[in-house]
């Protein structure tokens, strides 16, 4: 992380920081306080203990007979000298020094730890999760939380410098749709009536707006009651922002401008302009909306190569390929763990086929014209001992298959090819049909059409409507989402028209947010991505988890405190809540 001002670490009952002993403090007298990290006896009236703060460790030489284990909690005076010139730990920031104690008191005795409190070993998630304020004593934990103190610092000061104030919007609001389901509360005043827990600020924000808050942030708690997974949990925080008078471009600045602060915040360098790449381009080269731009294996447009094919399994809507280079090594039996996988995420089969000096080597060749596997080495480039491998469906499918295939392939551990941040833009205003036959929004009910696309809207050709709106994305993770909202209460009602909200439903569930727009709402956009992504990124975590103080597991239990936990009949009476036998 970047240097900043150290901070004044004396209290009354230490004078410096464990891990901030350095040789220039060779010779002064230090009071220490943390945790002892290990004991190694020699003999009976001498010991060396390691003691861990949050900073670092240090060697100190006590006295023997004091009895000291791992974990428990000392203060220690004594002198700081230079350690034996065969002893020293040039691995080890505070390596080349120890402290001689003189006087050592015991604050609090531990019980042997649950598990090591090292970065060595493995262990049980649940057991970690059980026991949270140990496993937080780990040097990878203590470092992650520093690197999220880091960036929402930096974040919150790259957006106060771009004139945005901070304002705290509820927690218990009313539910609505916002894609996700809601986690609710019941209220005691209103028996049957209840609050929803924010799945994001959004209509608050946009309220700020026709309140003339004309740059809105806050670092913002939202939670989503969906399947919980390495890089979503419950609750989570995100980075907040809206602004009036305002384009995709300038969103897109103040946006690039705070991710760009953390970044340079946790790694000293500041990341360069960050590319744009239609949500179409993206589909079309990766088949994700989310790309990972680390490495290649892009997606190669073949359908015309097999226009006029007479092999059946290529007569389809779409063909695409994914060429490996050097991969024709790849044994039958991977191909064969390949062509199952794609078939579980939908495909109706892989074909695979090994570029030879000779030709193709594949199954399927003696069903293609000589002509077809000429033009797909041209179209693929395909070169002597590469891999193939074609998808033939729907395009929607085949690229979506093939998009995963090609993380399969070749994605890069989160700690390796640098930070590739990507804007995606032009997202479709929808991404489907629900099973009622209503259109589901690709982001949320309030972002704005292309005005250019607004006929296609009126005219019902929905799947052809782009959005005004944006993702930025991140070695393949979805940072956050954003968009040019809409502000005129013309538009807004055509949207919630559209996707089946009728007049009396949108006044219901969104008056006020209507009704604001009665009132002069001036044009804004906006976005919010996720601290939580963003931090495991820069901390090189793989999990969400690994960066978040006290998370839930995967199925959303908290071992420490053993939520959720049923609650009393007499609680459950004040709010006017029967709970209904588990179903068989």
């Amino acid at each position: 992380m970047t240097d900043r001002p150290t901070p004044d670490y004396t209290t009354s009952m230490r004078s410096i920081r464990c891990g901030d002993l350095r040789a220039d403090d060779i010779g002064t007298e230090a009071t220490l306080c943390g945790w002892v990290d290990s004991v190694r006896e020699h003999g009976e009236h001498l010991a060396f203990v390691d003691l861990r703060d949050r900073s670092g460790v240090v060697q100190v030489v006590v006295d023997g007979g004091h009895e000291l284990r791992s974990e428990f909690v000392l203060q220690v005076t004594g002198t700081v000298r230079a350690r034996p010139e065969d002893t020293a730990n040039e691995s080890l920031a505070t390596g080349m020094v120890e402290v001689a104690a003189a006087d050592v008191t015991i604050l609090a005795r531990s019980e042997p730890p649950p598990f090591p409190i090292d970065d060595r070993t493995d262990v049980d998630e649940v057991l970690r999760l059980r026991h949270r304020y140990v496993d937080l004593r780990r040097a990878r934990l203590q470092r992650n939380l520093e690197v999220r103190a880091a960036v929402n610092s930096a974040v919150r000061g790259a957006m106060e410098e771009q004139g945005f104030i901070e304002v705290e919007t509820p927690m218990l609001i009313a539910s609505t749709p916002e894609g996700a389901r809601d986690f609710v509360v019941p209220s005691r005043k209103e028996p049957g009536s209840f609050y929803a827990l924010p799945q994001s600020p959004q209509i608050f924000k946009q309220l700020c707006m026709v309140g003339g808050v004309d740059r809105y942030y806050q670092i913002a708690r939202c939670l989503r009651d969906e399947d919980l997974r390495a890089d979503r949990q419950f609750e989570f925080m995100q980075l907040d922002a809206e602004a009036s008078f305002v384009d995709q471009d300038d969103v897109l600045g103040f946006i690039s401008h705070a991710v760009g602060a953390a970044v340079e915040a946790v790694t000293g360098e500041r990341p360069g302009e960050f590319p744009r790449m239609t949500w179409l381009e993206a589909q079309e080269r990766f088949g994700s909306d989310k790309p990972d731009t680390r490495f290649g294996l892009e997606l190669v447009e073949l359908t015309e190569v097999f226009a006029a094919t007479e092999f059946r399994a290529f007569q389809a809507p779409c063909v695409k390929g994914i060429r490996v280079p050097g991969g024709a090594e790849v044994s039958r039996n991977r191909l064969d763990e390949l062509t199952e996988q794609c078939k579980q995420w939908g495909a109706k089969g892989l074909v695979w086929m090994r570029v030879e000096a000779e030709g193709l080597n594949s199954p399927v060749v003696k069903f293609l014209a000589d002509d077809e596997m000429d033009a797909l080495r041209t179209a693929m480039g395909a070169e002597d001992g590469d891999l193939l491998f074609l998808v033939a469906d729907e395009r929607r499918r085949a690229r979506h298959v093939l998009g995963l295939l090609r993380l399969a392939l070749g994605r890069p551990l989160v700690t390796e090819g640098g930070l590739n941040f990507l804007w995606v833009v032009d997202f479709p205003l929808f991404e489907g049909f629900d099973e009622a036959g209503n259109p589901i929004p690709a982001h949320h009910p309030f972002t704005m059409p292309h005005e250019e696309d607004l006929g296609l809207l009126e005219a019902g050709e929905l799947l052809e409507v782009r959005s005004q709106a944006y993702d930025l994305v991140v070695n393949g993770w979805e940072l956050g989402s954003g968009s040019v909202r809409i502000h005129r209460r013309e538009v807004q009602e055509m949207v919630f028209a559209t996707l089946g909200i009728g007049a009396e439903e949108a006044q219901s569930k969104f008056g006020f947010l209507l009704d604001a727009f009665r009132f002069g709402a001036p044009p804004h956009a906006g976005f919010a991505f996720g601290m939580d992504r963003l931090v495991a990124i820069l901390a090189g975590e793989e999990n969400i988890r690994e960066v978040i103080a006290f998370p839930k597991t995967q199925s959303g239990a908290d071992p420490l405190t053993g939520a959720p936990t049923t609650i009393d009949d007499h609680h459950l009476d004040e709010l006017g809540l029967r709970v209904l036998p588990p179903k068989q």
